[in-house]
């Protein structure tokens, strides 16, 4: 039986810091530079990429692919496929939003230490801000391939070709996308799905390179975002409820250090008793308010 990933918890312990409408504060902070963006899906809903746990989130009626299922069973993997086959095309069509362009613009100016992202859609890197500084992306990206047999990587797109071949005539429009690429899709459709097998070994199952619900970011991963936040003198989250520990740590980490957490997500977070200010809205207009208030230009 597939369980339902956390949708959310229930806030305990010391009251939380006030919610501002604005960015002022936060800017102050910001203003000083070594800052350490960590973000979340709620960065690209405006994007077009729905999130999980937001008030509309694809864990409402949604139950993501586990890693114990991926590799448990060749019906999973073929369902996977079939659905993420159709829902990647969508994912490649997403463009960074002016939230994206706006942290691009934090690190070409030099205020930023780094970006630690919990998203797979790649729009970091499409922005530019990865270009720019460090640039982890902690759960993954959609755009790569890897074998569970032999580890080799390879591009998505090259995935998609051999796809593409192998059902000619599969043809399915997606309804829904979510935040890890999959489609809904009919059951009769996903039955006749064929997968193909890694090129490099000729018989390993193929997994997108992103962490499933159910599997541990690689400890290599962790230690290096760590190093970031170690290097950083605040850090500023965008988008992410802090519901799971991936990221959640990483805020409990820079609090405990005594360094300034702020927070800027529509909703409370996991997060909040640690911030030093939190605001609730949208992302994009946040954050170019934000960069008006810097003086920035993207």
């Amino acid at each position: 039986m597939r369980m339902r990933p956390t949708l959310s918890w229930t806030p305990a312990g010391a009251p939380l810091p006030p919610t501002a409408n604005d960015v002022e504060a936060v800017a102050d902070v910001v203003r000083d530079g070594g800052v350490l963006v960590l973000s979340g899906a709620g960065l690209s809903t405006e994007s077009g990429i729905p999130d999980y746990r937001g008030e509309t989130g694809t864990l409402r009626r949604h139950t993501p692919m586990t890693f114990q299922d991926f590799v448990g069973s060749e019906d999973a993997r073929r369902r996977y496929w079939a659905r993420s086959h159709l829902g990647w095309r969508s994912i490649t069509r997403a463009h960074p939003n002016p939230g994206h362009h706006a942290v691009t613009a934090l690190a070409r100016h030099g205020y930023l230490t780094g970006v630690v992202t919990q998203n797979v859609d790649g729009l970091h890197h499409a922005s530019g801000a990865a270009d720019l500084v460090e640039t982890v992306e902690l759960h993954g990206s959609l755009d790569r391939v890897v074998c569970l047999a032999c580890r080799e990587t390879s591009p998505r797109a090259e995935l998609d070709r051999r796809l593409r071949l192998a059902n000619p005539d599969f043809a399915a429009t997606a309804t829904r996308i979510n935040p890890d690429g999959d489609a809904e899709l009919p059951d009769e459709l996903v039955g006749t799905f064929r997968t193909v097998p890694c090129t490099a070994c000729g018989e390993g199952t193929l997994k997108p390179d992103v962490v499933f619900f159910g599997e541990n970011v690689p400890r290599s991963r962790v230690e290096q975002c760590y190093r970031l936040v170690d290097a950083s003198d605040a850090v500023l989250v965008l988008g992410s409820s802090l519901t799971v520990l991936s990221g959640l740590r990483f805020v409990r980490h820079a609090a405990s250090a005594g360094k300034p957490v702020l927070i800027i997500n529509q909703g409370v977070t996991r997060g909040d008793e640690h911030a030093a200010h939190r605001v609730d809205l949208p992302l994009g207009r946040a954050l170019t308010d934000l960069t008006g208030l810097l003086g920035l230009r993207r």
